[in-house]
């Protein structure tokens, strides 16, 4: 009894401070903010359309249905004709034909579904996420991520994006001298150069990448621009039941008063 409580007395502030640190881990990527708007219709069409031409093949999307394309302005023959690679019927989730454990042999792990990956990692996460791709020799993939560090996937997106590896530069002060922080130490930041360039420049690769996280966002919960839209008008309705409940009050209790 004595050994457990010396092992539950040893255990559990590590329990308490793991959560902790993980968090404090996460909070060392410093994420831009993601420039979507889900109410762009033609930047969720472009991301619709890259989403299924370069994720749809290993991730699957099982909560969503083709048919709910709709809502971004395509007829179900646009559907079937430019987005349905994986269905018979409009009506069919957005599934993919590879099994999980087939899945888990060939990658090592069942690629996560992404139906609500937004929702969970955040748009900003995922525009980082997709932006940060780099060689890494030391990889399984030959791939690495600024914000997903050793991660698993290879870059899908490279032919458009092109070969980048992450470079050490030195920071140099006003008067050209290197920069050093408290310890001595020669202060350094990682930055980008491109070996290969891709299909698209740049900007266009960006603007590609934020298609793309709009149509994740949007997907997470296709209702959101219309519960913004209900809820205001909610708002507005329990100010104005207020505003006439206390006038009514006021008038019946004039007399008493």
């Amino acid at each position: 009894m004595k050994k457990f409580l010396a092992v539950l007395a040893f255990a559990a502030p590590a329990v308490l401070v793991a959560p902790l640190a993980a968090q404090a881990s996460e909070a060392e990527v410093k994420l831009e903010s993601a420039p979507i708007d889900v109410r762009d219709v033609a930047s969720l069409q472009a991301g619709a359309r890259t989403f299924v031409n370069y994720c749809l093949n290993c991730h699957s999307a099982s909560l969503m249905r083709y048919n709910r394309l709709g809502d971004l302005g395509l007829s179900e023959q646009q559907i079937k004709d430019n987005l349905m690679f994986t269905a018979d019927k409009v009506g069919e989730m957005m599934n993919i034909g590879m099994n999980k454990k087939d899945a888990a042999e060939w990658f090592g792990a069942a690629p996560p579904d992404l139906s609500v990956t937004a929702r969970s990692r955040g748009a900003d996460w995922l525009y980082g996420y997709l932006r940060g791709f780099y060689r890494d020799p030391s990889s399984a993939t030959g791939w690495n991520n600024t914000v997903f560090d050793r991660v698993a996937m290879p870059h899908v997106l490279w032919q458009l994006q092109g070969e980048r590896i992450l470079k050490d530069e030195v920071v140099k002060d006003a008067a050209g001298k290197e920069a050093r922080d408290g310890h001595g130490n020669v202060m350094k930041i990682a930055r980008f150069e491109t070996v290969t360039p891709g299909a698209l420049s740049p900007l266009e690769y960006d603007t590609t990448v934020r298609d793309l996280v709009n149509f994740m966002t949007w997907m997470s919960e296709p209702t959101q621009v219309l519960r913004k839209q209900v809820g205001v008008w909610v708002l507005f309705f329990l100010t104005l039941l207020v505003a006439l409940s206390y006038a009514l009050y006021k008038e019946f209790w004039k007399d008493v008063h």
